[in-house]
């Protein structure tokens, strides 16, 4: 048997990039490929075949739902592919769906300043895939393997670019900046934990100005800032990064 699949697992997982593997558990009558067969799906790439046409079409369409949708649990389905996929094979087949790596958080960080250098290099280490977004150039002189950086001339297509349940921090070197941020993320309002840094001050300043933009105290509600958890204290650039660090994992541990 072919054990290419289990290499490219391998790779993906090096990767953290969350995939579903597809297995032909039984099949009868004339089908594409023998009970056995596998293929992988990953969010932009698939690897191998169980056979290719209408099946493998509407197979990588399932499997990319899971993936969007987070399932994490395996299921099989049944294929008549003459009756209900149109195939010239007329055979019956059944496909098992495993998302054998589970969807990693997804976080958008948002300056590269003496915090956020300490942050992503926290976060680094963590199941996550990190988006380090900054407009300055030469910010990303020590980028951890693994962190995708983004100089962006407008940082609000980092946000607008952002997958559903993405978590953002604000921590940029400019207020007006954050403010601009912050305004663009809450009005998306489908993250999954936004936090800002600054005092209670500047939360109260950054809720006024907000207000006036049109956005509401529920929305509000959702903004974590000041940032991290209360119970870690601290004002060096280390110890902010571990707090903010330690409630993103609280929130992220919620829906494992």
């Amino acid at each position: 048997m072919n054990d290419e699949w289990i290499s490219i697992l391998m790779g993906l997982r090096e990767r953290r990039e969350p995939c579903v593997l597809l297995t032909l558990l039984a099949d009868k009558g004339s089908v594409p490929r023998n009970c056995g067969t596998k293929m992988i799906v990953g969010r932009e790439q698939t690897y191998l075949t169980i056979g290719g046409g209408h099946l493998e079409y509407q197979c990588i369409a399932m499997a990319q739902e899971m993936l969007e949708k987070q399932v994490a649990s395996p299921h099989t389905e049944h294929f008549n592919l003459g009756a209900r996929l149109g195939q010239c094979c007329g055979g019956m087949t059944t496909v098992l769906f495993e998302p054998l790596i589970q969807p990693q958080p997804q976080i958008m960080v948002f300056g590269a300043g003496h915090v956020g250098q300490a942050l992503v290099a926290l976060l680094e280490t963590l199941p996550c895939h990190i988006t380090w977004v900054d407009e300055r150039p030469d910010m990303f002189t020590r980028t951890p393997k693994g962190v995708k950086t983004w100089q962006a001339e407008d940082p609000i297509d980092a946000v607008n670019a952002a997958p559903a349940q993405s978590y953002f921090i604000v921590m940029t070197h400019h207020h007006p900046r954050d403010l601009e941020l912050t305004e663009a993320i809450l009005k998306r309002g489908d993250y999954r934990y936004f936090g800002l840094i600054g005092s209670h001050t500047k939360r109260q300043r950054f809720e006024y100005r907000l207000a006036g933009k049109g956005i509401t105290k529920e929305q509000l509600s959702t903004l974590r800032c000041p940032v991290g958890l209360p119970d870690v204290k601290g004002k060096l650039p280390a110890e902010i990064a571990v707090a903010i660090a330690a409630e993103i994992i609280a929130v992220y541990q919620v829906g494992s």
